[in-house]
């Protein structure tokens, strides 16, 4: 049998019919035999009664179907059919069964939620132990209440997938960005992603949270790293990870190559004037790619300069000097520290070097090569570019860096 299209949706009986008493005992005596336990009631003398309901339904009123809908919703296993209808009414109509109904499936939620309003969607994402399957359609729906209520459901399951979006989503939706903090589903690479829009204090707590040491890890390749804490391999991708792993900062091919004898000498130039050559040269030298360092040289949170500064064994001299260079406030009107500076400031002292380390590898990785197409978007909001190969992801994301770093 073909799925029951939805019932009209009025707030009126429909004249002589629906008002009869003889109406509402008959819907609530149906109702009552479906709800019948397995061992009184057969599959097929319930779907029979399922298919009486739902055509009765057609023209009750909103009323007699909101009372089918409360009795359905103690039910231990509802007909289909029946529910979706009915989770196709009015918010009234469908809310005791998402509110209460615990055997509701997949498909019937999934149905619901293409089918219906956004307060349909907003109660599905309020229920107990929401599955992946569910979650990921209703992010899709980028709805901001929907995901919200999402977030705040500790008992709801979020797929990698679907907490990646929902970072995405949180550029334009702020709010939402300490939500994503509580999950435990986040992870790193989210995180991290996460940073550069967050506020203050959420990024202090990205930091707090995120900011790891690679001990283990360390330990683990320690017979792999050749003198002086490098990668002996000569693969590019083993290279590429050991590189994540080992303690070494800078960059000594670099440093070999640099117009500037040191990390030092080249921030000691650009305190007059950070020009996009100076900071393409220091970028290299502190072992970024030019991409990450001009992301970090443009963001007006300072947060990030204290990162590199710290990563690269550079002292707070060193930060001011960039925050100089880059034309910065020091001090407010008042004569104290720029606010933005202090913050930069309490990040350097907060942060140990290798968890800062950590920290500037991950951006170093997530803004060349290691993201999904969705959180290259939110990074890139402003570029044009398709992101759809990693040719382009390059591409787009030097022109718009150095785009923001010119001035």
């Amino acid at each position: 049998m073909s799925e029951p299209s939805p019932i009209a949706m009025s707030d009126e009986p429909r004249t002589g019919v629906s008002a009869s008493r003889t109406r509402a005992t008959l819907l609530k005596r149906l109702a009552d035999v479906v709800c019948l336990p397995a061992s009184r009631i057969n599959a097929f003398e319930r779907a029979m009664t399922s298919d009486l309901l739902v055509e009765l339904l057609r023209d009750a009123s909103l009323v007699e179907r909101e009372r089918v809908s409360r009795r359905l919703a103690l039910a231990g296993d509802p007909p289909g059919p029946l529910v979706r209808v009915l989770l196709r009414d009015a918010l009234s109509v469908a809310r005791p069964l998402l509110e209460e109904a615990t055997q509701l499936g997949d498909a019937d939620l999934i149905a619901c939620l293409y089918q219906a309003g956004p307060e349909h969607r907003r109660l599905i994402a309020q229920r107990r132990g929401v599955s992946e399957i569910v979650t990921d359609a209703l992010i899709d729906m980028d709805e901001e209440a929907v995901a919200e209520a999402l977030l705040r459901n500790d008992l709801a399951r979020l797929s990698h997938h679907g907490v990646e979006h929902l970072v995405a989503t949180s550029r334009d939706a702020p709010h939402l960005a300490p939500l994503l903090l509580r999950r435990a589903e986040l992870r790193p690479s989210h995180a991290y992603v996460l940073f550069w829009w967050a506020d203050a204090e959420t990024r202090l707590s990205i930091l707090q949270r995120f900011a790891l040491a690679r001990d283990i890890l360390e330990d683990a390749v320690a017979d792999m790293l050749g003198g002086g804490d490098e990668p002996a391999s000569e693969d590019m991708l083993t290279r590429k990870a050991l590189d994540f792993i080992g303690r070494r900062q800078r960059n000594l091919e670099a440093a070999r190559k640099s117009p500037f004898p040191s990390l030092e000498a080249a921030i000691a130039a650009g305190e007059a004037d950070l020009t996009p050559e100076i900071g393409e040269e220091i970028s290299y030298l502190a072992g970024l790619k030019p991409v990450t360092g001009a992301k970090i040289f443009t963001d007006p949170g300072g947060e990030p300069l204290a990162v590199l500064c710290k990563a690269a064994g550079l002292p707070r001299t060193a930060l001011r000097a960039l925050w100089r260079g880059l034309h910065r406030q020091e001090v407010d009107r008042g004569g104290a520290t720029d606010h933005a500076l202090e913050r930069a400031l309490a990040a350097h002292d907060a942060i140990s070097v290798d968890r800062a380390q950590t920290v500037l590898r991950y951006w170093n990785w997530s803004l060349t090569s290691g993201l999904s197409s969705s959180l290259l978007k939110a990074l890139r909001q402003d570029d044009e570019s398709a992101i759809d190969e990693y040719s382009k992801i390059q591409r787009a994301a030097m022109l718009a860096l150095s785009r923001d770093f010119s001035r």
